[in-house]
């Protein structure tokens, strides 16, 4: 006897736009001395985290709305796979806090729009597998959440009650699930034939679960633990997730939601 995943019901419209609201909050009370402060990230200020999520949302716009447009785009991260992104969002960054800012927010505004105008059913390329637009919605709550935490953290703002950032963890729960084979992918290994049923458990004491209740191999644990974890925001050792099962294990040593190479992930007591 399987259960389904349980459903995220949400609109994640709804929720991709507080977390943008509340970053910019975060972003406009650190004021510009703090748009320079060192976040968890090497090497990334405030001002490059949220020069990335301008960056990344345009593109994201470029490939819903012009198809060849973002071909180019991805014809030069295959020649710079390493690097490109980064560079995108230095050179944004390099034109100051002012004109960072207005750019996020024109690019989150015209991708939202964007995204609530596509077909439901039409499939939008990407650097990863191309993704329907509430699934593309989900990955934009994933990267903002994951860039929004970094932020957080460099101000000395908690996140584990904040409502933004708590309304979007099922999302980023669902996506870190749902990506499990592309993680073996990325690292250049063979995804095992096995499911996995993860249950997470959310501040109020509710469980979101995802994967056949029946699998042998299951991962449980706080809800935020795990987003921070598919995220590489978090070392595993840092967690309160357990793992039943080799695979299961395996599976959280290399997880990673994002598209792209894999990350480096977070050193040991980094966030303990």
């Amino acid at each position: 006897m399987t259960n389904p995943e349980t459903s995220v019901t949400e609109d994640p419209h709804a929720a991709l736009a507080a977390l943008n609201t509340r970053l910019d909050e975060l972003v406009e009370s650190a004021g510009a001395d703090g748009w320079t402060n060192d976040t968890p990230a090497a090497g990334w200020d405030i001002g490059m985290q949220i020069a990335h999520l301008a960056w990344t949302d345009e593109v994201s716009v470029t490939a819903i709305r012009d198809a060849d447009a973002f071909r180019s785009v991805v014809e030069k991260a295959e020649a710079d796979p390493t690097g490109f992104v980064d560079v995108g969002a230095a050179e944004i960054a390099a034109t100051g806090r002012d004109e960072v800012l207005a750019r996020w927010r024109l690019a989150r505004g015209e991708l939202a729009d964007a995204l609530k105008a596509a077909d439901p059913g039409e499939k939008i390329p990407w650097f990863g597998p191309p993704m329907r637009p509430r699934s593309m919605t989900t990955a934009r709550i994933m990267e903002t959440w994951a860039h929004a935490v970094d932020v957080a953290d460099a101000l000395g703002v908690p996140v584990d009650s904040d409502p933004a950032f708590v309304a979007a963890l099922p999302h980023v729960a669902r996506l870190g699930w749902k990506t499990r084979a592309f993680a073996y992918l990325m690292n250049g290994l063979e995804a095992p034939a096995s499911e996995v049923h993860v249950a997470l458990t959310q501040a109020d004491g509710t469980v979101v679960e995802f994967g056949p209740a029946d699998a042998e191999q299951c991962v449980t644990g706080p809800i935020l633990d795990f987003c921070l974890l598919v995220t590489q925001r978090v070392h595993r050792g840092d967690t309160a997730l357990e793992a039943v099962g080799a695979e299961a294990e395996e599976w959280l040593r290399i997880a990673q939601a994002f598209a792209g190479l894999p990350g480096g992930g977070r050193e040991k007591g980094a966030r303990a």
